[in-house]
């Protein structure tokens, strides 16, 4: 039976991956020199965010940050082991030492900052408004209307920054994103508000439905970059080298592309410097 934990990654592709089981060895994060000799990598994705990382119909983790995990050990010249883990345990895991980075959406955050250390941006994080297209629906303004119902997700986090920015709309709550998506398709409510970035993706299965998707910088970017043991200075300075190059040879953009069915909605503000 195929282990939904870990995935082993030989060589560039991770839709060739076979299925393996990931030990914990030392209980300390490996520097660059220690993960060379040892010929293996250990990266930690979370296959519940699709495209971002999922399983595919060979029960097979792939998406995009496999792929990207996967081009990055390309470069180190070692094999590539996939971690499957959830947003709960993916920080003490990289903390620990089990795994040698940890992507899944990590977006950058002082709060975290304090447990972990970061590298550059792999991506941007987005939010927007998704409705059907020609309706006009493309501003907070617009939505602002007793006329407008939005469809959102219980408990996420745009829930609270639309009953302070956007309170003369009526609110369909549901339980989670297909049925949003439904809704609005449906013709149940007209909008929503809420992270765009994956949103394309989602979409698929109403392909008869022409979708508008409208990014609201006002409300903020965020990044996501790779998530590493605290001081482990000798793999972040080498992953940011690697994943300046990554930007500046097109690579994240066309990966991007490929998973998000288009491309960022804010492009990653790429330097040399870091």
């Amino acid at each position: 039976m195929t282990d939904r934990r870990a995935i082993f990654v030989g060589g560039a592709a991770a839709a060739a991956a076979a299925a393996t089981l990931l030990t914990p060895k030392d209980a300390a994060a490996r520097p660059l020199e220690d993960i060379l000799r040892g010929g293996e990598l250990r990266v930690g994705v979370n296959p519940t965010l699709p495209p971002r990382a999922l399983f595919n119909d060979r029960n097979v983790i792939d998406g995009f940050e496999p792929e990207v995990a996967a081009a990055i050990a390309q470069k180190l010249g070692v094999r590539l082991t996939l971690q499957a883990v959830g947003s709960p345990e993916r920080i003490p895991m990289v903390a620990s030492g089990r795994i040698d980075f940890v992507m899944g959406a990590m977006s950058r955050t002082s709060e975290r900052a304090k447990v972990i250390d970061y590298t550059v941006p792999v991506h941007s994080e987005n939010y927007g408004i998704v409705s059907v297209a020609g309706r006009g629906l493309t501003t907070i303004e617009a939505l602002n209307k007793p006329e407008v119902t939005l469809a959102q997700v219980r408990g996420t986090t745009a829930i609270p920054y639309i009953q302070r920015a956007i309170p003369n709309a009526q609110v369909l709550l549901l339980d989670n994103y297909p049925d949003r998506n439904r809704a609005i398709a449906q013709g149940r409510a007209q909008a929503s508000f809420d992270g765009i970035d994956s949103v394309r993706f989602a979409l698929r299965p109403f392909r008869q439905v022409q979708w508008e998707v409208t990014a609201v910088p006002a409300f903020g970017v965020t990044y996501s970059g790779l998530g590493v043991a605290k001081n482990n200075d000798s793999l972040r300075l080498w992953l940011n080298i690697a994943l300046y190059e990554l930007h500046t040879d097109g690579t994240i953009e066309r990966l991007w592309e490929k998973w998000f069915d288009g491309p960022m909605f804010t492009k990653v503000p790429v330097s040399p410097f870091f």
